[in-house]
């Protein structure tokens, strides 16, 4: 398909999609995208206007059925996912879907099951972004030795008060978002990237404010926590704790930190320090310009369905397992007792 035209239709077109999916595919040669379905034929038509997207669908299916399409981009809330991505890999479309993967671990496993049956079609979970630019030099520090044998890995994400007043958006709604809590997966995912997956979780969680308003000025149950910390067994030996919190006012930016047996890195801010056994504090980690990362998410779609490079970031296999471990967290706050993983 190197020499042909990719028609790729949008369903979904939340901001993520207008900001970065669609201007970054329409970015590339060869590259078409020929129609849109949102969540009404209003917000479709505007999209379509805004985009100059020549046609609109007011179901989904229908743009699925469209044998003019050949790839998929599915933006919509989570409780979505599942559904979209097996009906598009099973009319034999590629797809490229939003995080977060699924509701939970069983769609994430008919995702990936679905996708299995059809390895020709690209299949393509948008990926963490907050590590992209360190990913690299971290796998090579770690290759390197640098940090002995990995100890320990704290991860704190916040730095925000609780707002009480706000609305019901869809990451509070259980019954669009399922089990994915605030950004507890996306950091997950960046350090699954590093030192591999977990293999027993659990969590305690704190939801502070039980009823919402909805758009439909209804009041909604709060049913995803608005502050948890969980502690994993990781394969790799070390213990992982991630504190994600919408309560941790003026906690400042998001951390990162390994701790080995013989040096430590930090990642906060896009930038990397470290230190080795017998430094007095930590100091800066240059980058080097071939190992900086960056947001190639479109790029690496279409260079995948063309048969230039392999999908790294992320695939369906990688979703899977940090759909497990959102899951086993919110579980175990819940139920009270570790859980194993796979799930």
């Amino acid at each position: 398909m190197s020499n042909t035209p990719i028609r790729i239709g949008i369903i979904g077109a939340g901001a993520n999609t207008r900001t970065r999916h669609i201007p970054g595919l329409r970015a590339l040669d060869g590259v078409e995208i020929v129609a849109v379905c949102n969540r009404s034929d209003a917000s479709s038509a505007r999209v379509a206007q805004e985009f100059d997207i020549p046609a609109v669908y007011s179901r989904w299916s229908d743009l699925i059925a469209d044998p003019e399409i050949d790839a998929v981009v599915i933006g919509t809330w989570p409780y979505m996912h599942s559904r979209l991505t097996v009906a598009a890999l099973e009319a034999g479309k590629h797809v490229l879907c939003e995080a977060r993967m699924a509701m939970n671990a069983a769609e994430a496993h008919l995702m990936l099951e679905t996708a299995q049956r059809y390895p020709w079609l690209v299949a393509q979970i948008v990926p963490s972004p907050m590590t992209l630019a360190v990913d690299r030099t971290i796998c090579r520090l770690l290759a390197e030795g640098y940090l002995g044998d990995v100890l320990a890995i704290e991860v704190n994400a916040g730095g925000t008060f609780l707002d009480f007043d706000a609305a019901l958006h869809w990451r509070n709604d259980f019954d669009l978002s399922g089990f994915n809590t605030m950004s507890l997966g996306i950091w997950y995912e960046a350090v699954l990237r590093w030192v591999g997956h977990a293999t027993r979780v659990m969590a305690m969680a704190k939801t502070y404010v039980k009823m919402r308003r909805t758009e439909a000025g209804t009041l909604g149950a709060v049913r995803i926590p608005e502050h948890i910390d969980v502690v994993a067994d990781m394969a790799c030996g070390a213990q992982l704790h991630i504190q994600v919190s919408s309560v941790t006012g003026l906690a400042g930016s998001p951390t990162v930190t390994l701790y080995g047996s013989r040096g430590t890195v930090r990642f906060t801010q896009n930038k990397l320090f470290g230190g080795r056994r017998g430094d007095s504090e930590l100091q800066g980690i240059a980058i080097p310009p071939a190992e900086a990362g960056g947001w190639r998410v479109e790029e690496e779609f279409v260079n995948a369905i063309r048969g230039l490079e392999t999908v790294t970031h992320t695939s369906f296999e990688d979703g899977v397992k940090y759909m497990e471990f959102t899951e086993a967290a919110l579980r175990s706050s819940v139920e009270g007792c570790a859980l194993a993983l796979p799930l």
